[in-house]
């Protein structure tokens, strides 16, 4: 193969020509809490000055400081091997492997427990930072694949990185990726936080607006306590059918995570099915609501969603049940969907969870659930605010896919030395 000027012929493939290929192991120093050193959970504290990180505590490659327990003193003096600073570089060795964090901006002293490796340069053979953007490529978790392919019992040791060969530009070089990469991780950041916080304001809203605590302008009528079945009336999901009935035929089907995902169905997931002419009268309507009934956890059990398009022969899993209003000039089924996911709703689903390892919904025991429910106006510009919040999450959502797309494609290039910034 001709290696264009510039370049050169590696291990590694064809890389610039003052990039150079070195072992991780070689480079750096990995140090942990060895053999635990004595360290007991008993010694886990609830507060204190020094935190204890554990592999736990690495979420979305940060450290979940709030979560952190802590140490005392003598513990967090006993290895300063392991007593972390800024510029650190932390990558989880037991239970889930390969989980990592860099350090920046600490507020207190901290130490780790045994599941946690600790890797520092050798005499700054590499900036950190840059290593940290190696260890989130793709580049890394294919190397962890291979190393505990056909294993049942993962662990990530010392001799491990022996095996680790990574691509090194110039200093300057790391650096100007590493701050490339930093940029793109401030605006993901930004945005996650952003949806959390839109989340948490809609939750509120939907609070108050679901129960009547806050009443928009305009609406002062009193709301209405009746029971689900005098709202609609209830119907089973497709039974019978296989695997070898699915993807298939063309009648479509509402798949059971379908369900649980939103409070609309998303239309995008739809399956198709094989059925008889005649075989099933459960045909789903526009308008019709759906509710799981089988979970293994009872906090699931019941969610809601609502189809709001109009589509010829579709069918519901076998593990929901639909519910068709009565009267669509009374009730809005937007707004029960809403309702039914809601804080309140969830509560009352919970309440209606039997079971001890599974947990199922009753259709008999939903219909005798009493709701309290405003006239259809207020149902409707209820509706329609907490739908217009949900677009605007949607539309935020989808731009942070869109910047964790463009970060993925921007490390493919820059950690290959396939695009140069220096």
């Amino acid at each position: 193969m001709e290696v264009r000027e510039g370049y050169k012929k590696t291990e590694m493939g064809v890389i610039p020509g003052d990039w150079e290929v070195i072992n991780l192991a070689e480079k750096s120093t990995l140090k942990a809490r060895i053999g635990w050193q004595g360290l007991t959970t008993k010694e886990y504290l609830s507060f204190g000055n020094y935190y204890l990180v554990t592999g736990t505590d690495l979420i979305d490659n940060q450290i979940d400081w709030r979560n952190c327990c802590y140490v005392d003193k003598s513990r967090y003096e006993q290895d300063k091997n392991i007593q972390i600073k800024d510029g650190d570089l932390l990558v989880t060795k037991d239970g889930t492997i390969g989980k990592i964090a860099y350090i920046e901006n600490m507020k207190k002293p901290a130490t780790l427990n045994s599941g946690v490796f600790v890797i520092r340069p050798v005499g700054g053979s590499y900036l950190p930072k840059y290593l940290f953007y190696v260890l989130s490529s793709t580049y890394f978790v294919n190397f962890l694949k291979q190393l505990t392919a056909g294993s049942t019992i993962i662990h990530l040791y010392q001799k491990d990185f022996v095996k680790f060969n990574f691509l090194l530009p110039p200093l300057p070089e790391q650096q100007a990726i590493a701050e490339a990469l930093s940029d793109v991780d401030a605006v993901v950041s930004s945005l996650t936080k952003l949806i959390s916080k839109k989340k948490k304001i809609k939750q509120g809203v939907m609070q108050e607006l679901l129960t009547g605590e806050k009443r928009l302008e305009g609406f002062n009528g009193e709301w209405k306590i009746m029971h689900v079945s005098n709202i609609g009336k209830t119907y089973g999901g497709l039974a019978g059918k296989t695997k070898a009935d699915f993807g298939h035929g063309n009648s479509k089907y509402i798949p059971f995570m379908n369900v649980m995902s939103n409070p609309v169905i998303d239309m995008g997931f739809l399956e198709n099915v094989k059925i008889a002419d005649g075989e099933f009268q459960n045909n789903v309507k526009m308008g019709d609501l759906f509710f799981n009934t089988s979970s293994e956890t009872p906090e699931e059990v019941g969610m809601c969603s609502v189809l709001l398009e109009d589509v010829d022969n579709l069918y519901l899993n076998s593990f929901c049940f639909g519910f068709r209003v009565n009267d669509l000039s009374s009730f809005y089924p937007l707004y029960l969907s809403y309702f039914f996911r809601s804080d309140v709703g969830r509560k009352l689903m919970f309440s209606l969870a039997q079971g001890a390892t599974r947990y199922n919904l009753s259709k008999n025991y939903f219909n005798k659930l009493r709701v309290a429910l405003p006239g259809i106006e207020e149902q409707i510009a209820i509706a329609n605010i907490i739908s217009d919040m949900d677009a605007e999450i949607e539309a935020l959502e989808q731009k942070l896919s869109k910047y964790k797309a463009i970060k993925q494609g921007m490390m493919q290039e820059l950690l290959t030395g396939k695009i140069r910034l220096i």
